[in-house]
């Protein structure tokens, strides 16, 4: 039965979803005021050095998550920054077929020793727990900036009453509280499993989390933060480019507030695209009137942060397989 559910998700539900929001998006999009002069200022836009910088900010992006991963799996194998610049590439190739992108460590653990790819699977999950938790935290400020401190605080958030909004913004404390405690305890949870008979199967594979100081736990929590700063700012240079008239200051909290909702939103791969595009619409919308640019921007950092390292991840780990066959062919 949960083949047959797998199927139907994969290969109806997920491509109708797509289509349902794609020609949604394409219907508002027609109907944009002016449309052919923002079309052509689109097409413009390679030319702006600030498309440039965002193309550049890639590589940052994911050389800070290969220092992430370099740092994690040292406590089971020693990885020089460009293997672990290529699992993690190798990663997002897998993650474009997996919800939320929560199959990342399908890539990672073709280069971990296979001894070590159970006790991997646990760092992995370490590594998004610290970006997961970086992006609430960031997140639930721009919620209270919005809420709170913003000249424009009548629009984005008042669209709830005052007691729901409130109730939002609470929630996401808590959580995110919650999170962070959860996260600075790892090795106290798992000296408590150790004490459950039940559970010492699982024990053995997660005991290398036991082994992080709660300087290593800052130190990759630090990463996450400047690796989130690195997304904000890719959107909000985007955003200018495609002449997306916010104030930079009150586009940085839109988006942390933007990436808030994508953390907790159930995405696939493909999907994910018309979900980006119509959340970040519906944020930004009560501050402009630019729906083709946001649409845009939505496509360019979908684009570049997701599809173009998922085609290079793909290719790495054709070559890992190539390699492996022609290994097995001399032996």
């Amino acid at each position: 039965m949960n083949r047959y559910i797998k199927i139907l998700i994969n290969y109806f539900l997920g491509p109708l979803l797509f289509i349902i929001l794609s020609w949604s998006l394409y219907r508002q999009i027609v109907n944009q005021p002016d449309l052919p002069n923002r079309w052509h200022e689109i097409k413009d836009s390679w030319l702006n050095w600030k498309f440039w910088l965002v193309i550049f900010l890639m590589f940052v992006n994911w050389g800070i998550e290969a220092k992430k991963w370099q740092l994690l799996i040292h406590h089971l194998q020693r990885f020089s920054f460009i293997k672990a610049y290529k699992a993690v590439l190798s990663g997002c190739s897998v993650t474009m077929l997996t919800p939320n992108r929560v199959g990342e460590y399908g890539g990672r653990i073709l280069y971990v020793e296979n001894e070590n790819r159970i006790k991997a699977i646990s760092l992995t999950i370490v590594g998004s727990i610290s970006q997961l938790l970086i992006t609430l935290i960031m997140g639930c400020l721009g919620l209270l900036f919005l809420r709170f401190f913003s000249q424009n605080n009548s629009n984005a958030l008042n669209v709830l009453p005052d007691f729901w909004s409130n109730v939002l913004i609470y929630l996401s404390v808590g959580v995110t509280v919650f999170l962070l405690l959860f996260y600075l305890r790892l090795g106290w949870l798992v000296r408590m499993m150790e004490k459950v008979p039940a559970l010492q199967k699982v024990v053995r594979h997660i005991s290398v989390l036991d082994e992080f100081s709660d300087k290593q736990l800052f130190t990759i929590l630090l990463l996450s933060f400047v690796r989130f700063l690195v997304f904000v700012l890719q959107y909000v240079l985007l955003l200018q480019v495609m002449h997306v008239g916010i104030g930079g200051w009150l586009c940085f909290w839109l988006m942390t507030v933007f990436y808030l909702v994508m953390a907790v939103a159930p995405t696939l791969g493909f999907v994910e695209l018309p979900v980006r595009a119509k959340a970040s619409w519906e944020i930004l919308k009560f501050y402009t009137g630019n729906e083709l640019g946001v649409g845009a921007a939505a496509l360019g950092i979908w684009l570049i942060n997701l599809v173009v390292p998922a085609i290079i991840g793909s290719l790495l780990i054709l070559s890992i397989k190539i390699l492996k066959e022609k290994d097995e062919k001399l032996n």
